[in-house]
């Protein structure tokens, strides 16, 4: 999918004191940059912020970083945190595979993955974000009982990533094919921007929890 480039959205970013630039300064020192001794929690392909700011109101006391690559994307959410800023959010501008020059290992606590692209040919398999490539790095920043949620529209792409889990160990600790179904699974569930769009699609919508 193209995405319409807007024009000084690199240079709002730029700008932005809710965007950390020279992000690898913090590797290992993420809970000091937020000035607190909180958990961090990451979202990888944030969007427009939707999910991590509803999160991030509701859990004060947990440190929430959102990643996107796309600054046409990540500039909605900016105007956000302009509107309403939040003192446990902060934004990178960055590809998910330099995670581990920007956070050291066992740092961060939870991962989401929110319909993430599904990169549908088979040579793209290594790009989609629950690959085993993908795994591997998260098993390396995340702390010893870490999570990662992964939620996706796309049956396809999570019937893939839950073959993927036999390499790197990772064991299932809840799993659902129609989340809006599964009472234990839906508890307390914050919807994407996208989300929202495929539930009144009726599309249903994927979702695992797992660790190591």
């Amino acid at each position: 999918m193209r995405l319409r480039k807007i024009p000084g959205a690199e240079d709002v970013i730029a700008s932005s004191d809710y965007v950390v630039k020279n992000e690898e300064n913090y590797k290992g020192k993420w809970r000091e940059k937020f000035q607190n001794g909180y958990p961090v929690y990451i979202e990888i392909g944030m969007g427009k912020g939707q999910f991590l700011f509803e999160m991030a109101k509701s859990n004060p006391n947990i440190n929430y970083i959102g990643i996107e690559r796309y600054a046409s994307v990540l500039l909605r959410a900016i105007q956000k945190m302009e509107e309403k800023p939040l003192k446990n959010l902060l934004f990178l501008c960055m590809d998910a595979r330099r995670l581990e020059d920007v956070f050291g290992e066992g740092e961060i606590e939870k991962i989401y993955l929110n319909f993430s692209d599904p990169w549908p040919k088979d040579r793209h398999a290594k790009r989609r974000l629950p690959s085993r490539e993908f795994l591997g790095l998260y098993s390396r920043i995340l702390t010893k009982n870490g999570r990662i949620e992964f939620k996706t529209d796309n049956k396809g792409l999570f019937d893939f990533a839950l073959e993927e889990l036999d390499y790197g160990g990772w064991k299932l600790e809840k799993s659902t094919y129609d989340l809006y179904k599964d009472k234990d699974m839906c508890k307390g569930n914050i919807m994407t921007e996208y989300e929202e769009k495929f539930l009144s699609q009726g599309s249903p919508i994927c979702k695992y929890i797992i660790y190591r």
